[in-house]
């Protein structure tokens, strides 16, 4: 079981520290997406000096390849891919949600065709909890359906039904456990879904709680209005997590309202094609502007990439197809996120939260 601790806050906003067996985690945090057992393109060693304390694995992914069972008899996720620090499961529940096409929704759990080889193939609640055990997660999160949006009144009340029963469940057979149990809240766009969501859940007793059911399409002033009337309900002594939500400015604004946690693919799936973040904004390294650039992706960061190649030789790599580019840049993103992450607990701390989002925002939409 994890322990939270809030160290100072600044309006809405929490500097924290979350503990767990495999290690303390500082919050606001944000988590690279190790999908696969590998943050794509990326050693762990090198995730490691990037500030990272934690990241996230898939239950759906990995329970087809190589299984779960593969990877406990070879000792755990941790192990397997050489990351001592505290991982995070999804349940595997959004990526059911994205196979949309090839999946049937039942009282009883999920039944999916697999996008590796059609295998048809069925999960409950506990089966999602098991799988995750196998792994030797951290935090594990509760099955649960992804509502897709936009969403009627009744669709997205059914889907948040559903999944509050699911929730209950995944925590009767999680039982007594040294790692921990993070709830999701669901209900869509409307107040009165996500309230109820959030007040089963609690009656529940989760060790932490997620939102989820955003970045699915909505605009971010629409999620933005959720998170307004989501995180003050939800217990303020417990972890909140956004999940799949990443853009920068997302982020600010979440934590403005009450978020610690984070995930998502975009530092290094924007990596691998090209786009690298900055304080200035993010860039087109394959832009022909950059082949004769001696200068850093980032004029003001410090990380090893910055310090050790040039924003012409990243262009350059590109280019030629080298696989490096997209190392190098992977790694890069994930400095700016981590360095991102760092500046606002600093600023949360000296109370300073308003004046630093107000510069950053300044200085990344400067075009």
């Amino acid at each position: 079981m994890s322990k939270f601790e809030i160290l100072s806050t600044d309006g809405n906003a929490r500097r924290g520290i979350l503990s767990t067996l495999h290690g303390d985690i500082n919050t606001p945090a944000f988590m690279p997406v190790g999908t696969a057992a590998t943050v794509k393109g990326v050693f762990t060693d090198d995730i490691l000096k990037t500030g990272s304390e934690i990241i996230l694995g898939n239950t759906y992914h990995l329970m087809l390849r190589p299984t779960s069972e593969v990877v406990k008899k070879l000792g755990g996720l941790h192990k397997f891919m050489n990351w001592n620090k505290p991982i995070l499961t999804d349940s595997g529940g959004y990526q059911v949600f994205s196979l949309s096409e090839l999946r049937k929704l039942t009282d009883n759990g999920v039944e999916f065709r697999s996008h590796i080889d059609g295998k048809k193939i069925f999960m409950s609640p506990e089966d999602s909890i098991q799988i995750q055990m196998n792994l030797n997660s951290d935090i594990v999160m509760v099955l649960d359906e992804c509502t897709p949006y936009p969403s009627t009144y009744d669709t997205a009340k059914k889907s948040m039904l559903l999944s509050m029963q699911w929730a209950k469940r995944c925590k009767e057979y999680f039982g007594e456990n040294d790692n921990s149990l993070f709830g999701i809240v669901q209900g869509s766009t409307y107040e009165d879904l996500r309230s109820d969501s959030a007040k089963r859940l609690i009656d529940i007793d989760f060790d932490g709680y997620a939102v989820g059911g955003l970045a699915v399409g909505e605009t971010q002033e629409e999620m933005f209005r959720v998170l307004d009337f989501t995180t003050p309900v939800l217990p303020k002594n417990k972890p909140h997590y956004l999940m799949g939500v990443g853009k920068p400015e997302d982020i600010l604004g979440a934590v403005e309202r009450g978020i610690d946690m984070f995930d998502c693919v975009l530092p290094t799936r924007s990596g691998r094609t090209g786009q690298g973040f900055t304080s200035l904004g993010p860039i087109n390294v394959r832009n022909a502007k950059h082949k004769l650039s001696d200068h850093p992706i980032d004029p003001i960061s410090q990380n090893p990439i910055c310090k050790n190649y040039s924003l012409g030789y990243i262009h350059h790599l590109f280019n030629a197809k080298e696989m490096l580019g997209g190392m190098l840049l992977s790694l890069h993103n994930i400095y700016f996120y981590q360095e991102m992450m760092q500046n606002i607990r600093n600023a949360i701390e000296a109370q300073e939260l308003k004046g630093f989002i107000k510069n950053f925002r300044e200085r990344y939409n400067a075009d």
